[in-house]
């Protein structure tokens, strides 16, 4: 199973303004490097706290795709603004839960299914939460740094 990065986001602040980016830098254990959630997993690492499991976000273009035309279609909405890091194609999502995978040159292990959630139908729009269930991505760990820019390949394995 292979696919393709689209487009890459990040978001610096909690809550912040969605980025676009070219490249990024996958950090083992703690997120990519400028996104808001490597920044908290170094602040938990500082006081001994857990770091959560939330290095990166995916999300599949065609579903995005397919929620802009049917449930959006009237609004000016962009991949952006569904708050995932990397953008995908060709690769299903849902069924790297528990498995390995690369992006780019990076290792990275599938957690659990990245679910909508309140806040993403409030800044949004109010058709994500039964649109996109079972259907708005993955949540995944860095297992070993490397980097990524769009047109690199993700595969299983």
């Amino acid at each position: 199973m292979t696919g393709t990065l689209e487009h890459i986001y990040l978001v610096a602040e909690k809550r912040g303004e969605t980025e676009a980016r070219e490249k990024i830098e996958l950090e083992a254990g703690l997120g990519i490097v400028g996104d808001r959630y490597h920044t908290h997993a170094k602040r938990c690492l500082s006081t001994e706290d857990p770091v959560p499991e939330n290095h990166l976000s995916l999300i599949d273009k065609s579903v995005l795709d397919d929620f802009l035309a049917n449930q959006a279609k009237d609004s000016d909405l962009t991949y952006a603004d569904f708050r995932r890091n990397l953008i995908t194609s060709g690769i299903d999502l849902n069924a790297l839960v528990d498995k390995e995978f690369m992006v780019g040159s990076a290792r990275c292990r599938g957690v659990e299914l990245c679910e909508p959630c309140a806040f993403l139908a409030a800044t949004v729009h109010r058709g994500v939460l039964p649109g996109l269930v079972n259907r708005g991505g993955l949540r995944a760990i860095i297992i070993k740094s490397g980097s990524a820019e769009i047109g690199s390949t993700i595969t299983e394995g």
